[in-house]
């Protein structure tokens, strides 16, 4: 049903998604989590792949990857990182490979009209065992909260408030949205501000030092210092 490559016509604005790895990044929390967390062999599902650097990074850990993306232009990469590349609209998707061991969903639901719709799809697509790991932007990350306190609400290029976001998610609001949908969450993060993509300009010493501090607090108070969600769930 799903051969090497499938191409169906995109619908929707694409996935800006860039792959983020430094300390407290959410991308490196992924990684650490479903080395953790998916079962060894098996097949890994990843919904929104780009460029397919994360899929690359747990690949080892299955013994079959595939990738959903909506950009046709990431092929040249993803066709090395993955097994089998689908190339396709979410939001037009009516079901999903079936038996499914892990399926990451980062930095994709917000983009989507009816996320509702595509996290009952992956419980349906997962085994019995399976996990699901996903990832949103915090909107009430103390960013958001100093901006509206002054007045300030303005969409951006990239960051929370991505002018491709559709829907925006709390910690309170995204458990609720995933287990609603049928899941029970087992664990849950929370990446730091990426002062590096900010202040790419300072030392790469002080970097690394304010990346180490805010991964602590962050830890400490995940609902305010939070800059993305990420929840590990499996079917109830």
């Amino acid at each position: 049903m799903f051969p090497h490559l499938i191409h169906y016509p995109p619908a929707v604005v694409p996935n800006v998604y860039t792959f983020k790895d430094f300390e407290g990044s959410s991308h490196r929390i992924l990684i650490g989590l479903i080395r953790r967390f998916a079962p060894r062999g098996g097949t890994l599902l990843d919904l929104g792949a780009a460029g397919g650097e994360l899929g690359a990074a747990v690949r080892e850990h299955f013994d079959r990857t595939i990738g959903f993306e909506y950009d046709a232009d990431r092929l040249g990469q993803l066709r090395g990182r993955f097994d089998q590349v689908v190339i396709t609209d979410l939001e037009t998707v009516k079901t999903l490979p079936p038996n499914v061991n892990a399926i990451v969903l980062a930095d994709i639901i917000e983009h989507l009209r009816n996320s509702t719709n595509l996290l009952r799809l992956v419980k349906r697509s997962l085994t019995d065992d399976g996990v699901l790991f996903l990832s949103v932007p915090n909107i009430a990350n103390i960013t958001v909260r100093l901006g509206l306190l002054f007045g300030v609400f303005e969409y951006r290029d990239r960051g929370i408030l991505d002018f491709t976001h559709l829907r925006f998610f709390t910690m309170r609001t995204i458990r609720r949205e995933v287990e609603n949908a049928g899941f029970r969450i087992i664990a849950v993060r929370g990446s730091s501000v990426p002062i590096r993509l900010i202040l790419g300009w300072m030392p790469d010493l002080l970097l690394r030092m304010g990346e180490r501090v805010l991964t602590w607090i962050t830890r400490i108070w995940r609902g305010l210092f939070a800059y993305q969600i990420i929840l590990v769930a499996i079917p109830k």
